[in-house]
């Protein structure tokens, strides 16, 4: 997909502790109302959720392995989502890039979207040496060890919402709880899984995450980690959007 001729501005915000799924899509919410009146400009999360399980549009019960009552005993949530795709798991040490991007004439179709979605993980998980790539007919990045990088997104009003997730040294027995975006016997990798000792900490890998999409995106993007650092516009949705707790417990 061919990148704006001009650079655009965009804010990026990064979250330093993990986010409750529902929060997520609240600040996400407030953000694309925001954005569709232009009181912001296109603007980026990077977070990290809590443990939990979310069902896409086109996710099917039967690929949850585990009931509402035994994933809660776990710690892990279970959320319906607005997002196209199937079913996947959010949790510690997967960082989940969320742009809320008002596409221009160059980029307004969701097959644009997804393939940049993909180049950003692709690039980001070259950046550590391991090669992913696409495969015809699936979504996301993928590895020789299995799939490193999910995608499921929504467009509202020409822009986007939700969007992928990339797994750092996530605790892979989360996506144990459900067949992975549907597909039965597809492994699911992550960068501590390939590259061991080796792994990067989840810091860089953010900063990768950014930095990719800010070039795949051809934004000049301005990065914000905490709301008081931010400018006033975003400083007050992100403060009113909901309480952040921190939360640390893995499954």
């Amino acid at each position: 997909m061919k990148a704006p001729d001009r650079r655009a501005p965009a804010w990026a915000a990064i979250f330093d502790r993990t986010v409750r799924y529902a929060e997520g899509v609240r600040l996400q919410e407030a953000i694309h109302a925001a954005r569709a009146r232009d009181d912001l400009p296109d603007t980026l999360l990077l977070l990290q959720h809590a443990p939990t399980v979310t069902l896409g549009r086109r996710g099917r019960d039967q690929h949850l392995r585990l009931s509402r009552e035994a994933l809660a005993a776990r710690g892990i949530e279970l959320h319906l989502a607005s997002r196209g795709g199937d079913v996947t798991y959010h949790g510690p040490g997967q960082w989940v890039l969320y742009p809320i991007l008002r596409l221009g004439a160059e980029e307004a179709d969701a097959h644009g979207h997804l393939h940049n979605l993909e180049e950003i993980a692709i690039r980001a998980a070259g950046d550590f040496g391991v090669r992913a790539y696409r495969r015809a007919g699936m979504s996301g990045a993928w590895t020789d060890a299995g799939k490193i990088a999910a995608i499921g997104f929504f467009i509202r009003r020409w822009i986007t919402l939700h969007g992928m997730s990339f797994n750092v040294d996530v605790n892979l027995e989360g996506f144990s709880t459900i067949v992975p975006c549907g597909l039965v016997g597809e492994p699911v990798a992550s960068l501590a899984t390939i590259l061991g000792p080796k792994c990067p900490p989840p810091a860089a890998v953010g900063e990768a995450l950014l930095r990719r999409a800010a070039e795949v995106f051809g934004r000049d993007m301005e990065i914000f980690r905490s709301p008081d650092a931010a400018p006033p516009a975003l400083r007050t949705i992100w403060r009113d959007a909901a309480t952040f707790g921190e939360y640390s417990a893995r499954p």
